[in-house]
């Protein structure tokens, strides 16, 4: 056997519990936890918030730009209409 394994292998070997171990693993599970919830819950909150404005946000980014397009679309088609109505005017 290498030395890994003796090291292991006296590791690994069966010890009995200290004098009141029982005794304090029962008292540990009948206490009552401190459980840190409202600091996870407002890291949440925080979270999802954040992620919620950017997420409208970007919907809002999304809506302006439309408008933009439709805008440009709009002036363009103004504009081809009266180069349609002159071209139809010189061909007559």
């Amino acid at each position: 056997m290498d030395w890994l394994e003796q090291e292991l292998k006296s590791a690994l070997v069966r010890k009995e519990p200290s004098p009141g171990f029982s005794a304090r693993v029962s008292n540990a599970a009948r206490r009552p936890r401190i459980v840190a919830w409202p600091r996870w819950m407002a890291a949440a909150a925080a979270a999802i918030l954040i992620a919620g404005g950017a997420a409208g946000y970007r919907q809002y980014q999304g809506m302006v730009a439309k408008e933009k397009v439709m805008l440009a679309m709009r002036i363009a088609s103004g504009k081809l209409n009266r180069i349609q109505e002159h071209v139809m005017q010189v061909s007559r």
